[in-house]
């Protein structure tokens, strides 16, 4: 059963379309990422989804309410964590936690009872009666997603979760994302960074310049990216010199260097390798390790976004992505 469904989403501002006519569905209990470069619109896609923005066109469904003529309703099954935390800094961690269970109506002891399971379950229990502005940033993330899980939503969003925070934390918040849906919450994630996306999400579309270019499970965006032979090289020195020369012998083959002594040999079928060996071996080249290169999600969001996976970068405030 789908729970959200999305049908030719569209926004516009004033002469720049942010999304530009997107359709996907996402099943109850399923971990659904979204993922594209800087401006590709990541975040106008979950601000429409959420309520906080209107769609300039398209249709939005929440678990069968009208996510645009009835987004109050469908507000009070989602959970939100925004890119920017939306937390009180003069408040402690506790105090946080149950002035927003308050504004889901919840009642006073059962706030404070969710609250102080959070707290434990988050590793904050230490710093439950502190100040959030004292918070690091990885305990401030984390508060902030134990905020938008208060009142146990059937879907969470979140949008950059673990942009800007250490690497343990980082770790933590995957566990907990990755409990949440054994849990049975559908989480719909939006992230530049491959490694949550790869260890969180069932299925993953690619977003890129306002429009879907390609989506699948996890194992379907890998298998269509092996379509390709990669072998990768380790040899006893460089080809840089003879770059050009080796790709003339073999122009069915796509030829790189990589390190300084290391190459990469692609082709769209089975590469035979004896006569590369022999080629090299004419060279004065030796082969010291010839290793098939199995595709990655970041061979795939390279391949699709045209961007390298490390290279974006957190957006400024206001920039639509």
């Amino acid at each position: 059963m789908n729970i959200i469904s999305v049908k030719n989403l569209k926004k516009v501002y004033g002469d720049f379309t942010a999304v530009d006519g997107i359709s996907f569905d996402i099943a109850q209990g399923e971990a659904f990422g979204f993922l594209g470069p800087n401006g590709a619109g990541k975040t106008s896609t979950i601000n429409m989804l959420t309520g906080l923005s209107r769609p300039t066109a398209g249709t939005i469904r929440i678990d069968g309410i009208d996510g645009i003529k009835k987004i109050k309703k469908a507000q009070s099954i989602m959970g939100i964590v925004p890119d920017e935390s939306n937390l009180y800094d003069e408040m402690n961690g506790f105090d946080n936690l149950t002035f927003c269970a308050a504004l889901y109506g919840m009642g006073k002891a059962e706030r404070q009872k969710r609250a102080a399971e959070l707290l434990e379950e988050f590793n904050l229990k230490e710093a439950g009666d502190r100040p959030f502005k004292a918070y690091s940033k990885g305990m401030r993330r984390k508060l902030t997603i134990a905020a938008g899980i208060i009142h146990r939503p059937k879907i969470l969003f979140l949008d950059e979760p673990t942009t800007g925070i250490d690497v343990e934390s980082a770790r933590q918040i995957r566990r907990l994302l990755s409990d949440l849906k054994r849990q049975g919450v559908t989480i719909f994630l939006t992230t530049h960074y491959i490694e949550d996306a790869q260890r969180i999400c069932d299925r993953i579309a690619f977003i890129v310049k306002g429009r879907i270019v390609k989506s699948g499970t996890v194992d379907e965006l890998l298998r269509n990216a092996g379509q390709e032979q990669v072998i990768r090289l380790t040899l006893s020195q460089g080809i840089k010199g003879i770059k050009n020369q080796f790709q003339q012998a073999f122009p069915a083959l796509r030829i790189e260097a990589q390190s300084e002594n290391d190459c990469l040999i692609t082709a769209p079928e089975r590469i035979a390798l004896a006569p590369i060996l022999q080629y090299l071996d004419s060279k004065g080249i030796s082969v010291f390790e010839a290793k098939e290169a199995r595709p990655t999600l970041e061979d795939v969001f390279v391949k699709v976004t045209g961007i390298e996976a490390g290279k974006p970068h957190k957006e400024k405030a206001g920039e639509h992505r």
